[in-house]
């Protein structure tokens, strides 16, 4: 029977292990309840469905810069941040014919095929081909009696990440690199020769965060930064293994690229490219494919470990008008306005209102679709030492295929799904993360970006909900 002790003995302080360090990241710190101290009930969740049914319709408008006639190029237009900037352009009286989408894949959305979406052009590019970007950047666009080529000015938006959450190793950088530092770069150099006069880069809040070690010994209370309050004068990480990931490395890197071209000529001697960046909190989400609250109503059942964790979101429309914001505040600069010089930095923003955990919002969305969204609890430490297997086998396979093992063949890949799950994802949403977005919502005469946003977090994940059901009463549940 010595055989089944030696099983059994270290099964059981694993699972003794497991309960101890659960308890600790199950617990949300003392220090954190002040920022937001009252919890999500469905109660509470009825009452403000009902406030906002009875209530004007929340709405961006009034924040909304004035229509510019100049052009603009959205980099990563069909996606999901990206399509929503085309579609408040739109919204604001730009000319569609002023506007061209580059993206690797044409839109699917309907709202931009249809109606004056349709008129927007569309470039198909991979960014990381900087030829084919600076020709799709020099397209001839369309002429009229308004739109003359020489003088209209050009601003491009810049969306488009290669979004990698799961891989950290410096061995596997060269992944989230291709597009989020070399895409960038083309971007910056196609924007300079094509004239462009406002480059805003859409990076993120997360390239701030710090790693956190989850799996704490037995005597320790909590990890160190287990906390982590973030504002635009947060030192980014200098060392590699001190980023959450290599996308935060990654956006880091462009980021700089970003703001270092700043006040560089451009090459069709219209003047100097102004830059900026906005870091929006953690995660965007809203209607038309967010990979957060949209992606929970697809999946219905939505198993989870960060019922306690607390963070600042934003919803998309408040990160557009961000956007646009600061393209206005750029623009003001080069014509001479008299506030303080922005140009070059960057920007964190989250949703106005308190920071909320993710159980609030699992609790809004399991309330709003009656049951049929559900979060399973899981083991936060069982999910976490399952995670460092699937990194094992995620870095012997890429291991294997850069050797040109045979056996790397027999090794298949892990799914879209399962292949998120490793341990770089636990240090960016199994830490509580406040963003400070204090610096943004400045006025302009204060060097801040005047931004405030429109919908709280909780509000718009009402909004979200509606926009799923009213797609899927108009699409059909299949869609």
């Amino acid at each position: 029977m010595t055989w089944l002790w030696l099983l059994l003995v270290p099964l059981a302080l694993l699972v003794l292990y497991i309960r101890i360090n659960d308890r600790h990241l199950k617990t949300i710190p003392p220090n954190v309840l002040p920022f937001s101290p009252t919890r999500c009930t469905p109660e509470s969740v009825r009452k403000t469905e009902s406030r906002l049914r009875e209530a004007p319709p929340i709405s961006i408008a009034e924040q909304m810069p004035p229509m510019t006639g100049r052009r603009y190029i959205v980099v990563g237009g069909a996606g999901f941040l990206g399509g929503w900037i085309v579609l408040k352009l739109l919204e604001r009286g730009e000319d569609p014919k002023r506007i061209r989408i580059l993206d690797i894949r044409a839109p699917a959305r309907r709202d931009l095929t249809t109606g004056p979406a349709r008129d927007v052009a569309f470039i198909s590019i991979d960014v990381t081909d900087a030829d084919a970007t600076n020709a799709a950047f020099n397209a001839p666009w369309p002429l009229d009696s308004d739109n003359d080529d020489s003088t209209t000015q050009l601003t491009v938006f810049h969306t488009v990440a290669n979004i990698q959450f799961f891989e950290r190793s410096l061995a596997l950088l060269p992944n989230s690199a291709r597009v989020n530092v070399q895409g960038t770069q083309n971007v910056i150099d196609a924007a300079r020769a094509a004239g462009a006069t406002a480059l805003i880069f859409t990076s993120s809040a997360s390239v701030a965060v710090k790693t956190a070690r989850l799996l704490l010994w037995p005597w320790e209370a909590a990890p160190e930064a287990y906390v982590q309050v973030i504002s635009d004068e947060t030192p980014v990480p200098t060392r590699h293994e001190a980023f959450f990931s290599n996308y935060a490395v990654t956006k880091a890197e462009a980021e700089r690229r970003v703001c270092e071209a700043d006040k560089t000529p451009t090459g069709a001697g219209k003047g100097v490219l102004r830059t900026g960046c906005i870091r929006p909190g953690n995660a965007i989400y809203g209607p038309g494919g967010d990979l957060f609250l949209g992606s929970y109503l697809i999946r219905k059942s939505n198993p989870s470990w960060a019922q306690m964790v607390m963070q600042n979101c934003i919803y998309v429309e408040n990160a557009v008008i961000a956007h646009l914001l600061y393209e206005q505040r750029l623009m003001d600069l080069s014509n001479g306005g008299v506030n303080p010089d922005l140009g070059g930095q960057a920007f964190v923003v989250a949703d106005p209102g308190p920071p909320h955990t993710y159980g609030d919002l699992y609790v809004t969305l399991g309330t709003l679709t009656d049951g049929e969204t559900t979060f399973p609890s899981v083991s936060p430490t069982g999910m976490l030492l399952f995670a460092h297997i699937l990194e094992w086998y995620h870095l012997s396979r890429s291991w294997f295929l850069r050797a040109q093992f045979r056996i790397a063949a027999l090794l298949p890949p892990l799914s879209a799904d399962i292949v998120n799950l490793q341990p770089s994802l636990f240090n960016l949403v199994s830490v509580h993360l406040i963003f400070d977005d204090s610096r943004a919502r400045l006025p302009p005469a204060k060097g801040g970006l005047g931004y405030k946003g429109a919908w709280t977090t909780l509000e718009a994940a009402h909004k979200t909900v509606d926009e799923h059901k009213a797609n899927l009463r108009s699409e059909g549940a299949g869609r």
